[in-house]
């Protein structure tokens, strides 16, 4: 039992505990409405909103921007995250003030697994990032070089064709066969030879699923041993010894095929040869190391085969549950095609309906549906509200796409708004953002697309799909498997019977 005098101890420390409570609350209110900051979700001790990510973020995201608006500020741990849910705010952070917006945060994760971040997508804004996007767009990824790879293309889609008609009326995984469809071609463009022997499929999914995990210690530093105790920094130094390992052996066989002799320069050149001509002559002044030739190509592999794969079978798939735009599509291709054994790359600028499809499929099925995060560099004022420096920024592009504001019946597989429409996904239009936009889009989107439309046309013009052991066109499995790209999360099966 208390006495008296403990009593009036026990009241005294109670009533300063509530002072102090309540002084804290109204100069973190006073903060707030001083520097303006945007709307914000309830947040826990210690962990802020990373409960509130779940399994879906692009989802979690869009329940939350609906109830707090399309400029949200969260707090992941102690890291503050802006949360851009609208064309107008995306337009904002990628156009307006995107120099303020440029910067990379730095992340825990891709600094394991892309050589410190050295590559074009993660590192930081500076000298060095204007360097590498300069060789990746020079180089590697202009409209010439880009089309210097046309006959390899054909030629994949035509092997694929094949094995297609060989199934003889069986089911057949046209998920598997549209990831080595895609990773043959980025291969020979980036190696100058396939690689199916390997493992490759499997480490490429390693990569994909570690890189779009969440790190608590990225975001609460004091608990990086979660990350340990999870296995996930295990993982991931692993994935990226596998990769080196594989991407070092790529190098030193090209270095030693040139050894000696001076590379004949061409337009057979792959990506590696590419790279290493430019640090051989050094003509920019920029003197790079193997591990930057190797960040470069890694970068080539995981954005040029897991997006467009996955993209590829998002928009079969929403063919084969729309059989009315399937036969639009076919029409159009037949019509273009004029009896020949396939579609060419000639061919596709003709293809209108063609390009309708694959806009409307990257506007529901965006390959990375929460932009890689941005940092600002600076303060910034945006839509009203005041946005501190080293404030880290995603761009939900998965809302942007199906925001009712913009699009009339957002969740609909509708094509036909895109005829005679000029919204484009080169992020000049914030209302479609596949790529990205600004100083920080794709530079491969050219690459991208020509493999994406080059393979639908095709597969569409020879076949007629259907799905197998009866399941009707709407009872298509459309369910996500979400790590940092968008995937259908079961194989896309069909039934494929030759048109001719």
């Amino acid at each position: 039992m208390f006495s008296f005098s403990e009593n009036c101890l026990l009241f005294y420390f109670s009533f300063v505990v509530l002072i102090i409570l309540i002084s804290y609350k109204w100069i973190s209110t006073r903060f707030k409405t001083k520097k303006n900051l945007p709307p914000s979700p309830p947040k826990l001790p210690i962990i802020g909103n990373l409960h509130q990510l779940g399994l879906s973020p692009h989802r979690s995201l869009q329940a939350l921007s609906q109830k707090h608006g399309p400029l949200m500020l969260m707090h992941l741990g102690n890291v503050p995250v802006l949360v851009a849910s609208s064309p107008e705010a995306a337009k904002e952070i990628m156009k307006t003030h995107d120099l303020k917006f440029s910067n990379r945060p730095k992340l825990r994760i891709p600094d394991i697994l892309v050589y410190g971040s050295n590559d074009i997508t993660f590192s930081p804004y500076g000298e060095y990032w204007r360097q590498v996007k300069s060789i990746a767009i020079v180089h590697l990824l202009n409209n010439s070089r880009v089309q210097s790879f046309r006959q390899v293309r054909e030629k994949e889609v035509a092997l694929m064709i094949d094995l297609i008609e060989k199934t003889s009326g069986s089911s057949v995984d046209l998920s598997d066969l549209l990831f080595w469809l895609v990773n043959n071609v980025v291969c020979k463009a980036a190696l100058g030879r396939t690689y199916r022997e390997s493992n490759f499929a499997e480490l490429l999914e390693r990569f994909v699923q570690v890189l779009g995990a969440v790190s608590v210690g990225t975001y609460i530093p004091w608990l990086s041993w979660i990350d340990r105790l999870s296995g996930l920094e295990t993982k991931a130094h692993k994935v990226a010894k596998d990769f080196d390992d594989f991407l070092e052996g790529v190098v030193a066989e090209h270095v030693n095929k040139r050894r000696g002799v001076d590379a004949e320069r061409g337009e057979d050149q792959d990506l590696v040869d590419i790279l290493l001509d430019v640090q051989r002559d050094n003509a920019t002044g920029f003197t790079f190391h193997r591990d930057t030739v190797k960040a470069l190509i890694l970068d080539v592999f995981a954005a040029g085969t897991d997006t467009t794969f996955a993209s590829l079978v998002w928009s079969i798939s929403e063919l084969l549950r729309h059989p009315r735009v399937m036969e639009t599509l076919q029409q159009e291709v037949t019509k273009i095609a004029q009896g020949r054994l396939m579609i060419l790359e000639t061919d596709l600028d003709n293809m209108q309906y063609l390009k309708a499809v694959i806009k409307e499929t990257l506007r529901l099925y965006p390959p990375i549906p929460l932009l890689i995060p941005r940092e600002t560099t600076q303060d910034v004022k945006l839509m009203g509200y005041n946005i501190p420096s080293g404030t880290q920024t995603i761009v939900n592009a998965w809302v942007i796409g199906r925001d009712p504001i913009v699009w009339d019946e957002p969740n609909e597989f509708r094509p036909e708004r895109f005829m005679n429409c000029s919204t484009d996904y080169k992020g000049l239009h914030f209302e479609l953002l596949p790529f990205g936009g600004g100083r920080r889009g794709c530079p491969g989107i050219s690459f991208a697309v020509i493999m994406f439309e080059l393979a639908l046309a095709n597969v569409i013009y020879k076949f007629d799909l259907a799905l197998p052991n009866g399941v009707k066109d709407k009872d298509l499995d459309m369910s996500e498997k979400v790590a940092i790209t968008l995937h259908k999360k079961a194989p896309l099966l069909v039934m494929a019977t030759p048109r001719f």
